[in-house]
């Protein structure tokens, strides 16, 4: 059995309290250096299973996988993207993975484009209009 080159990853997007939770990478991709809590999915596991345990594993926030919102191969890292909104089921965002993850926050809407300034997915970008500006 040989590796995959480049596997499908599940990223984690939750809100909470009108922001939604970004993740700062210990090393950057590139220009890439927030990002949802996210990894890569592994073999018998769904997307929403994977992005709740690279949610806790990353942040030790527990969370409920409630929407598939799209998948696309990420423009700047070539990586299949599994994008899963995610409802907070307990536990508080902190550091669990030092090695990988340097800050977990807690975003609003008009900040977003400071943590990913080359924009979001589409379909991410829409849920995110309506659940934090509704």
């Amino acid at each position: 059995m040989t590796a995959e080159v480049n596997p499908a990853v599940a990223a984690a997007v939750v809100v909470q309290g009108g922001r939604v939770l970004f993740v700062r990478r210990r090393v950057s991709e590139g220009a890439l250096s927030w990002r949802f809590p996210a990894g890569r999915i592994e073999s018998g596991e769904s997307a929403g299973e994977a992005a709740a345990r690279e949610a806790r594993d990353e942040t030790g926030l527990l969370v409920t996988p409630q929407l598939v919102l799209g998948q696309r191969v990420h423009p700047m890292t070539g990586w299949e993207i599994r994008s899963i909104a995610c409802r907070r089921s307990g536990g508080e965002a902190g550091i669990v993975s030092p090695d990988e993850v340097a800050d977990p926050a807690w975003v609003a809407h008009g900040e977003i484009p400071y943590c990913v300034p080359y924009g979001l997915f589409e379909p991410v970008r829409d849920y995110l209009d309506e659940a934090l500006l509704s």
